[in-house]
């Protein structure tokens, strides 16, 4: 049997493909901000698209395939492959009953779950009757997305990274092209008459399911060509997909803290007027990129790794391979952070600042993305240490830090976004920070949980390298502080010119990065010119 493929290196394939997902994903929400700008519709959209999405981080993307790939990756290491497929197929079917319910569900109720999630909408005429369509509209996203990211855990479970991770950008392609094309054929005016906008819109949401369509059927050919053949079986007392279900029970909530946390600010956010939730939506937007194209990838490289070194009994090489990945995560986020931070303000002009997104909205969702930058490194590693609670068979520890997380985000929404004030010695300090409290309390409560993740699987199992980590987390924050004052001054020498401030400071922030990198001898930077290197040799982990 052939070696699997190092973490480093699948998660290189799978940043590359995520790479190419997230600027079609960015050229789309251009796309959305030029023609609809931070208004009635999108704010709409936003919140519609939201309630799939969020069923999608439940049942689908995130805990389904944490726990489907840790049980699938554990049977082909110990029964073989036709023990494996049938597991996928008991899955799959499942899925089938489960959300095609759901769905229907979800479309009947519309009216209710968009009045719980965005009460205020119900102050500005008409944007909760959109709200309600658009969702009626998208809901079957979900069926179709669930469809995908169990086909994405079938390849990567076989080291199959490419192709479900460009698997996106299907969904891009369709969104953009399908969507944007129905939105001129049903409001042809659109662009000169703002009475077409919400004709436009449904346009563009029938465009997702266009988008979710494509990205599960690009993947056919390569199950097919891996060994999968469907079949249909449905038992719901299989052993092994008992396994999974007990896994996807407490994992609901133990992988999709994030989402619910953003789901908690949207309804803060519907509270502040139009534009609200789009600013945060598209400083998330931002803050995501470099989540993507790191930290998904190398949680979705782990995951497959340290399931094999579990169910070989390797704990060391277990400990080995998530030290490994949670450092890797940390030299890419954290400067990542402090980019986006520093240059919230040009990066948001670049990418959004056309058609009706005004200076205004620039100005608001740069607040935001500095907020949201804050959590970033907390986020992407979150993604990495999550998913192997499960592949040790413990999804209950994710689930009851994720559940305080959601509990405590609510408050710090409260205290950071909603008029109020904080006195500590006597001194009053106003904390009415409006929608960039909003995103404060989401990063602030992410790092808190990727800190109790990370006590407690050092509890599971006895050590996580943490002197290593620290170590290398101090030599990236003195990289990334020399690497923030030079994109700074690069962006401050071209004010005014926002295209070349951007690209000068960029590049300024690689250099100067990389140069402090090799003089304070940060490791992961040796290890990540070698990945990059496509003939290069490497030992595989596992």
């Amino acid at each position: 049997m052939s070696q699997p493929p190092s973490v480093t290196r699948s998660a290189r394939t799978v940043s590359i493909a995520v790479l190419g997902s997230r600027l079609l994903g960015l050229v789309r929400e251009q796309v959305l901000a030029s023609i609809f700008g931070a208004s009635r519709e999108y704010d709409a959209f936003v919140t519609a698209f939201r309630i799939p999405n969020l069923l999608r981080d439940l049942f689908a993307e995130g805990a389904l395939s944490a726990a489907f790939v840790t049980t699938f990756s554990q049977k082909l290491t110990s029964e073989g492959e036709e023990s494996a497929w049938r597991l996928a197929n008991l899955v799959l079917n499942a899925l089938l009953v489960v959300l095609g319910v759901i769905t229907v569900i979800g479309i009947v109720f519309a009216p209710v779950v968009v009045n719980l999630i965005a009460p205020g909408f119900e102050s500005i005429p008409g944007k909760t009757a959109l709200t309600i369509r658009l969702t009626r509209i998208m809901f079957p996203f979900l069926l179709l997305v669930a469809l995908a990211a169990l086909a994405m855990g079938m390849l990567n479970s076989k080291h199959r990274f490419g192709v479900p991770a460009s698997a996106s950008m299907m969904f891009n392609v369709g969104s953009i092209v399908g969507g944007v094309g129905l939105a001129f054929l049903l409001a042809p005016n659109c662009l000169h008459d703002a009475t077409q906008l919400p004709r436009a819109m449904i346009g563009i949401s029938i465009g997702t399911l266009i988008g979710g369509a494509m990205q599960w059927l690009v993947q056919v050919p390569s199950l097919r060509a891996v060994g999968y053949h469907y079949q249909p079986l449905l038992d719901w007392h299989d052993p092994a997909f008992r396994q999974v279900v007990r896994l996807v029970g407490p994992a609901v909530l133990g992988v999709a803290a994030v989402q619910i946390n953003v789901f908690t600010d949207n309804w803060f956010a519907s509270f502040f007027g139009n534009g609200a939730v789009t600013f945060l939506n598209c400083a998330f937007r931002l803050m995501q990129f470099p989540i993507g194209i790191f930290g998904v990838a190398i949680g979705v490289a782990t995951l497959p790794t340290v399931s094999a070194h579990i169910a070989r009994g390797d704990v060391p090489e277990f400990r080995k391979t998530l030290a490994r990945s949670i450092r890797l995560a940390f030299f890419l986020c954290v400067p990542a952070a402090c980019g986006l931070a520093v240059l919230a303000r040009p990066l948001v002009a670049v990418i959004y600042q056309h058609g009706r997104f005004s200076a205004d909205a620039t100005a608001q969702t740069a607040f935001c993305l500095q907020a949201f930058a804050v959590g970033l490194a907390g986020y992407a590693a979150i993604k990495v240490i999550a998913p192997t609670f499960y592949a040790l068979g413990d999804s209950r520890t994710p689930m009851y830090i994720s559940v305080a997380s959601i509990l405590t985000n609510a408050g710090t929404d409260y205290l950071f976004a909603m008029p109020a004030r904080f006195t500590v010695a006597g001194v009053s300090f106003p904390m009415n920070m409006g929608t960039p409290g909003v995103a404060l309390s989401t990063s602030v409560v992410a790092l808190v949980n990727f800190f109790l993740l990370l006590y407690f699987m050092r509890r599971k199992i006895q050590r996580i390298e943490a002197s290593v980590l620290v170590r290398s987390l101090l030599r990236i924050g003195l990289a990334s502080a020399a690497m923030s004052a030079a994109a700074w001054g690069a962006a401050y020498v071209l004010r005014g010119h926002r295209y070349a401030a951007v690209a000068a400071a960029l590049i300024a922030a690689l250099l100067v990065f990389g140069a402090f990198c090799k003089l304070l001898h940060v490791e992961e930077l040796g290890e990540l010119i070698a990945v990059l290197k496509f003939g290069a040799k490497q030992e595989p982990v596992g």
